[in-house]
Parts: structure tokens; C-alpha cells; sequence
């Protein structure tokens, strides 16, 4: 897959590299779905490069830490190269178990380097232990800190690193970048993508992968036209599917709110009201997904009880 928009970040990174000093700590910063793991394990290959020296694909010194397998069962599944649901959280066990690791020599050179992807999913405690490190660092360990939502993490963590900012491409960038890579993706489904992704190619593409154009415009009549009838809205706990999985739940509430903020670009100022209400709604909603045992089926009614009570006055349902 190709990615595009990493220009700046790539001259920053290879401007520090190359000179005296080197920042110890470094924070990928940007939306979800900007290719910021990629840039970073691409970073941290350059970084421990050593000439005459050929790692592989799997190189020693650079450690990744992300969301581990839920239990065993999924763990099994990982193991065999199957789909597999993951733990919430990144764990202070996991990071007591890298500092561990930290405190022999790196293995083919002088540097290491340390992915944490996303480190806004660090538990509290595990916030605390990295921060030690983060404070007094082994010598040529260098931390690259994936992060979707910076503001979730410890003030005291991000006055450490040094902030590369990765920016959302602009929609007719995104759309021949998709067209690319998704060639039999239709124009519709294309656009509604590129819409819907706020200038994400990962969030694009996940849009195509996952099916949600039909979703897309049921969601968008819901909030243009109401659901009176409430058919609307089992259409769309159906196209939901019976067990979606996590990572699908949270693309569809993501979706809906930027069924909301398109709408809110084309209505008059005197339906913002309840457009924002809504978007606030979904918004809460979505803090809440991660950690409740929704029902697919509720969960969809709710949403799109939320997005038909946005509809025009003259249309809206009693919600």
C-alpha cells in the first residue's frame, strides 16, 4: 500500500537523525488511519540501520508493543494466522516486560527502538512505568509513540516526546490515492468514503473493506428524511450484522458522526441544534462501546434513533 502525506514528518525525522543530537522520544500524533505505524517501523528501520548489517523483516531492536489477544482462545487464533479480538488496553505488564528487555545492550548495534501503537491506550499504570523510562532512557533507545488522541496521555509524557504531526490528505488527493488501491470500488462508493474518512486513506479503504456504503446512505435518509416508520432502522441493524466485531462497531459510530458533521456543511445554522445534540449523543455513545456489551441489534436502533432525531422538524419521529 502506498501512503502520501508524510513528507514533512519524514524531513524532520531524517533531519534529527542526522544530526548530533537525536531526541529520545518521539509522538506520532494524527487522526486514525494516516499510516503513522507505518512511518514508524519505516523510522525505526532507518534508525537502527547498521551498515553491512542485514536484519530481516523481523529485526531485534526494534520492540513493538500494541494490544495483546483477549484470552487464550483468541490467542490460539493469532497463533494460526486467524482474525482475533485483542485486550482494551496495553498493559503495565507489558511495559515492565520491555524494560526488562531494556536492560541488556541492543543486539546488533547501537540503537533500539521502542513502538508503542497506540500508546493512548496505555493503562494508567502503564503510563506511570513508561514514564520512568521516558525520564531516564537506556543508553540508544529511542521511543516512537503511536497516538490517535494525544490529549489522552499524560501531560508529563508528552512534554518528553518530540511531536511529529501527521495532517488528513484533502479529498481529491484521497480519491485518486483509493481509486489506486481499490480499483473496483465504485465513483458512489468512492466519494461516500472519502466523505466519511475526514481525510483518512486507512479510514478510506477500512470504508470499502467493511461494506459501509449501504450503511452510508441509509444513515444519511435517516437524518435527511427521519424513519417514521422505524424501516429505516431495521435496515440498519441488519446490514450491521448479527456479531460484528469491535473494530466494526467502532467504524459504524464513527460513520454516523460524520453523517452528522456532513450535514451540518449543508443545512441551515437553524438545524444545528439538533445535529450537534445528536453528534453529542453518538459521541458518548462511542466512549461507551469499548467497554459495554451492546447488543448489535439496540446498538443499531439507538443509532439510528439519535440520527432521525436530527431530521428536519417538519419530518422528525418521536424519538
Amino acid at each position: 500500500m502506498t501512503l502520501l502525506g508524510h513528507e514533512q514528518a519524514w524531513r524532520q525525522w531524517r533531519e534529527a537523525l542526522a544530526g548530533e543530537r537525536m531526541h529520545h522520544a518521539w509522538l506520532l500524533a494524527g487522526k486514525r488511519g494516516l499510516g503513522k505505524m507505518h512511518f514508524a517501523q519505516a523510522a525505526a528501520r532507518e534508525l537502527c540501520a547498521e551498515a553491512g548489517v542485514s536484519a530481516g523483516s523481523q529485526h531485534p531492536d526494534i520492540h513493538v508493543l500494541t494490544h495483546l489477544p483477549k484470552d487464550d482462545k483468541e490467542d490460539r487464533k493469532r497463533e494460526e494466522g486467524k482474525p482475533y479480538e485483542t485486550r482494551r488496553n496495553i498493559t503495565v505488564d507489558q511495559i515492565r516486560g520491555l524494560q526488562q528487555r531494556l536492560t541488556t545492550r541492543p543486539t546488533l548495534g547501537s540503537r533500539r527502538a521502542v513502538i508503542i501503537d497506540p500508546a493512548d491506550d496505555l493503562e494508567k499504570s502503564a503510563s506511570n512505568a513508561l514514564l520512568k523510562s521516558l525520564e531516564e532512557p537506556p543508553a540508544g533507545t529511542y521511543f516512537l509513540l503511536v497516538a490517535h488522541r494525544p490529549a489522552k496521555l499524560l501531560p508529563t509524557i508528552r512534554s518528553r516526546c518530540r511531536v511529529l504531526r501527521f495532517s488528513p490528505l484533502d479529498d481529491e488527493a484521497l480519491g485518486r490515492w483509493l481509486e489506486a488501491e481499490a480499483p473496483d470500488c465504485d465513483a458512489a462508493t468512492r466519494a461516500a468514503a472519502v466523505r466519511a474518512s475526514g481525510g483518512s486513506p486507512g479510514l478510506a479503504l477500512d470504508f470499502v473493506n467493511r461494506g459501509l456504503g449501504p450503511l452510508d446512505s441509509l444513515m444519511s435518509r435517516i437524518v435527511r428524511e427521519g424513519d417514521r416508520g422505524f424501516e429505516l432502522r431495521g435496515q440498519l441493524a441488519e446490514a450491521m450484522g448479527t456479531r460484528p466485531d469491535r473494530e466494526r462497531t467502532a467504524a459504524i459510530l464513527d460513520l454516523a458522526r460524520s453523517v452528522l458533521a456532513s450535514e451540518m456543511n449543508r443545512a441551515d445554522r437553524t438545524a444545528w441544534a439538533s445535529l450537534v445534540d445528536a453528534h453529542a449523543e453518538l459521541v458518548r455513545l462511542a466512549g461507551q462501546a469499548p467497554t459495554y456489551n451492546f447488543d448489535p441489534g439496540l446498538l443499531m436502533m439507538e443509532i439510528g434513533t439519535l440520527l432521525a432525531s436530527a431530521a428536519p422538524a417538519s419530518e422528525r419521529v418521536d424519538v
